[in-house]
């Protein structure tokens, strides 16, 4: 897939015509999916590739910064990057990332069109959600759209909603799902498990000192951390986990874990990743190499830059405030206690869901 990151990027490219959608596509759930097929496959039909243009910042997230509401930001369900390999593994040709800033915020709804749509992205097929808004203070909709694409040559589709069980598939009901830690119900929204995936990065390294066997052995509760980059994620707590991608090895198993993801109260706001939210992942088995390292008190340095994804299957809890450090020690210890009995109820065949 194809990644073009602004109009101006966009406009060095040779012109070439576009079967597209536009939306912020968080969390690309099953909705967003269906969507994406239909798009493919009328794309195809036209010999058309087929590109999906999308928003980062998430224009809310924008326009609570700028009126210095940040309540009014919507809690995220992916980072870019998770979003991005979703809309991959889709089939997408094309992915178009608009910058959403105050000149994108201005556009007025028949400016989008005719600059965005129409001379950036050479529009020959546009579909849209039963919902799709667009343009200065969201003037523009539907009717607007469809009207412009009689006129200036372009074919406009409407989508209904997509609905599961009844309930209609959409980022809010997913970021209800997760808020409520409800961890099935947001991965029959998603059609997938909920996953955060990137860059294992150095922490303080205290975990490895926590529960450890012996002074200076180090060989405690070791954690995997990515970051989160955005402050307000739409799940929070300690979670049962499956890690993918630690192990290299052809045909390796994910690896059960538990995890939390937060901001970490028990600890100093000042440490080395600067209160910045993490997932912070402990794996309950290690792959045989890093067991052997472990077993000589190295670190399993390997591990740092890595890509790894990581599956929340299951949550245990909140993020508590532990008043010592023993008493944040012994709260992992029943929390790996706790996704042990929680695997051994749920069987191997959890761990092996296919990547």
């Amino acid at each position: 897939m194809n990644i073009v990151f602004g109009l101006h990027n966009l406009l060095r490219q040779p012109p070439r015509p576009r079967a597209l959608t536009i939306g912020n596509f968080d969390g690309v759930h099953r909705g967003h999916q269906a969507m994406l097929a239909l798009l493919i496959n009328e794309a195809r039909h036209r010999g058309l590739p087929a590109c999906a243009v999308t928003f980062e910042p998430h224009p809310r997230d924008y326009f609570a910064a700028v009126r210095r509401q940040p309540q009014l930001a919507p809690a995220r369900i992916a980072t870019l990057r998770d979003k991005l390999a979703e809309l991959r593994r889709c089939g997408l040709d094309e992915c178009v990332i608009l910058p959403f800033n105050a000149r994108l915020a201005a556009l007025s709804a028949e400016t989008f069109i005719e600059d965005v749509l129409l001379r950036a992205l050479q529009a020959r097929y546009v579909l849209v959600g039963d919902d799709f808004r667009f343009g200065a203070q969201r003037r523009g909709d539907y009717a607007l759209l469809d009207a412009a694409g009689a006129a200036r040559g372009f074919d406009v589709a409407r989508m209904l909603s997509y609905e599961v069980h009844g309930l209609r598939v959409s980022s809010s009901a997913v970021r209800a799902a997760l808020a409520a830690g409800d961890m099935a119900a947001a991965a029959a929204l998603l059609g997938r498990p909920y996953a955060i995936s990137g860059h294992v990065v150095h922490g303080r390294k205290l975990g490895r000192a926590l529960g450890e066997s012996g002074p200076g052995r180090g060989d405690g509760f070791r954690t995997l951390n990515l970051r989160f980059a955005h402050w307000k994620p739409a799940a929070s707590g300690i979670f049962v986990v499956q890690v993918h991608g630690l192990d290299p090895s052809p045909g390796a198993a994910p690896l059960p874990g538990v995890a939390n993801l937060g901001v970490r109260p028990s600890l100093d706001p000042r440490d080395v990743n600067g209160g910045r939210v993490l997932l912070e992942t402990h794996c309950l088995q290690w792959p045989t190499r890093v067991q052997q390292a472990l077993a000589a008190a190295a670190v399993p340095g390997e591990a740092y830059g890595r890509i790894i994804r990581v599956e929340l299957l299951h949550k245990l809890h909140d993020e508590r405030r532990y008043p010592s450090l023993d008493a944040l020690a012994a709260g992992i210890a029943q929390d790996c206690a706790d996704a042990r009995a929680w695997w051994a109820a749920h069987g191997p065949h959890v761990a092996h869901h296919e990547a």
